[in-house]
């Protein structure tokens, strides 16, 4: 019988530990929400009319009425007689990291999906599809990219947004002062004082931010588009498709049913809380084909 050298003892134990955050990573979401009659589900605190918290601290939005129907689907599939909701605040620089330790579950909001991005988390059936744009004051008279050439431009951290925005930068050679902030209510703020000349971020959220402020005839948003049209989607881990698979289920049964055009137009063609915002949004041909025939974006 062979005696494993010391240094092949010593690589092992190191090893260890990766092993077992690997097993972690993987382990059966489905498994942990039996186990503990608890799901995690991710939410972020301003993001009408996806996800956000009222004044009165209930947390709504389009995005979490799926996932309510996720949530009933999940309790129907392992057959419990109850399954509690534990509501995990995330914002776009923590929810990636919220989503692989564990502490969530599946994230309800507005996450785009890319490739990138699905190296290090799953996504569930699309649920809406926005383009980058970017917001000004109306006195600044901005209608172009180019306009911004030597001016602040601000974006949140972790979002697609402002990876465009410094590419953009980059290849135009606009010599735009780009400012990362912690959220995008602090960029919108920027803008706002007039300490950056624009906020760049996916259009329909721009929309809901500029009629939510005092006044939104002081701001525009800009026709040009800083990307192409893509796809939002629910956050779950990675490798975790026993789990996706009974999302998929619950989102495809609402996209396919009269359902999807009941909660649309609670949160695009109605006002909502806490204000009264109405987004006027009708659903546009290509996210009613979506809605028709779910599939998985792999583009």
């Amino acid at each position: 019988m062979h005696r494993l050298a010391p240094t092949v003892l010593c690589t092992l134990a190191s090893l260890a530990p990766f092993a077992l955050a690997m097993a972690d990573e993987t382990s059966s979401t489905l498994k942990k929400i039996a186990e503990t009659g608890v799901i995690s589900v991710g939410y972020r605190e301003a993001e009408p009319p996806f996800s956000y918290k009222t004044p009165d601290g209930k947390i709504i939005g389009f995005s979490m009425d799926l996932c309510n129907r996720v949530v009933e689907a999940v309790r129907q599939h392992l057959k419990l007689d109850e399954l509690t909701v534990e509501y995990v605040a995330a914002t776009s620089a923590t929810r990636f990291v919220l989503v692989k330790s564990g502490k969530i579950d599946i994230e309800c909001a507005a996450t785009t999906n890319n490739a990138e991005r699905r190296r290090i988390v799953g996504y569930s059936y699309p649920h809406f599809t926005t383009a980058t744009q970017y917001m000004t004051r109306r006195e600044d008279g901005i209608v172009k990219i180019e306009d911004l050439s030597g001016r602040s431009v601000a974006a949140a951290s972790g979002t697609v947004n402002i990876d465009q925005l410094n590419t953009i930068n980059r290849e135009k050679q606009l010599n735009i002062g780009v400012i990362p902030t912690k959220t995008n209510s602090e960029s919108f703020g920027l803008v706002a004082d007039g300490r950056a000349s624009a906020f760049v971020w996916d259009g329909i959220l721009l929309a809901a931010m500029i009629a939510q402020a005092p006044d939104p005839s002081k701001f525009v948003l800009s026709e040009e588009t800083l990307s192409l049209p893509e796809p939002y989607g629910l956050l779950v881990r990675h490798g975790d498709e026993e789990f996706r698979k009974v999302v998929n289920m619950a989102l495809k049964q609402v996209f396919t049913s009269h359902d999807i055009d009941t909660i649309y137009e609670t949160w695009f063609m109605s006002p909502i809380p806490p204000d009264g915002m109405n987004l006027n949004l009708p659903m546009s041909p290509a996210l009613k084909a979506a809605f028709a025939a779910p599939r998985d974006y792999l583009d």
